[in-house]
């Protein structure tokens, strides 16, 4: 029994420290996607207030609250969906956050929740065609002070990328979704290649009198390093 303790001493160790900063991460970053939710819905009323009866009668600028960890925003033919991870995460040792004296400073300071805000077309949810795909604009990291970083291309990456000196709060949440309605708004529906949809079955054509199955996504312009890498 004796030989037992120092490993139940570690673990317990293990609780008090890395178990319990998690979850101080997880509340911190639900707290910013509660501010976050709060802040879209005033972004997408402020909108409609302005294009108040410039807008074509079938566009529609719309908030959805899908529960504690996903809101919507639809925009004329887009969608941006932020969806918040239950879980925290850690960084790789190769990564940049480990060069600030911030988190050299603290390690702890490295453990992050995350948000990601993903662009689709509107259609694609409007005629449930579940083949179509969406894109990852942007990923917000929280740590447990509420400093904050965005990883993602363009003015995503390049507006929110100071973790030593950056707390999220409402005016940063703000501009991060105003970044993101514009970033999607640049890039249009690309025609499918045409040797993707030269062949099709009876069966796909009798389900597409009613739903269209032809793979549908907008080609977003950037990839993330990982991407590039991996090319």
């Amino acid at each position: 029994m004796a030989n037992k303790q120092p490993k139940i001493n570690q673990i317990a160790l293990a609780l008090e420290s890395k178990a319990n900063l998690k979850q101080k991460v997880y509340r911190e970053t639900k707290e910013q996607f509660k501010q976050l939710k709060k802040v879209a819905k005033i972004v997408v009323e402020e909108i409609n207030e302005r294009t108040k009866g410039k807008l074509d009668d079938n566009i529609e600028v719309l908030f959805i609250d899908n529960g504690a960890y996903e809101m919507r925003i639809k925009f004329a033919g887009d969608v941006l969906i932020c969806y918040m991870h239950t879980n925290v995460f850690e960084f790789e040792r190769s990564h940049a956050i480990w060069n600030t004296s911030y988190v050299k400073e603290d390690s702890e300071r490295s453990y992050c929740g995350m948000i990601n805000i993903y662009n689709f077309l509107s259609d694609s949810f409007k005629y449930d065609r579940r083949h179509d795909s969406g894109y990852l604009i942007a990923r917000i990291f929280i740590n447990k002070e509420g400093h904050f970083f965005v990883e993602g291309k363009r003015q995503l990456g390049f507006l929110f990328n100071n973790f030593s000196t950056s707390n999220i709060n409402a005016l940063s949440v703000r501009s991060i979704l105003e970044t993101a309605i514009l970033y999607a708004m640049e890039f249009d529906l690309y025609t499918p290649h045409y040797n993707d949809v030269k062949e099709i079955s009876v069966g796909e054509m009798v389900h597409e009198s009613s739903v269209m199955r032809v793979k549908t996504a907008k080609r977003m312009g950037y990839k993330f390093s990982q991407e590039e890498d991996e090319e």
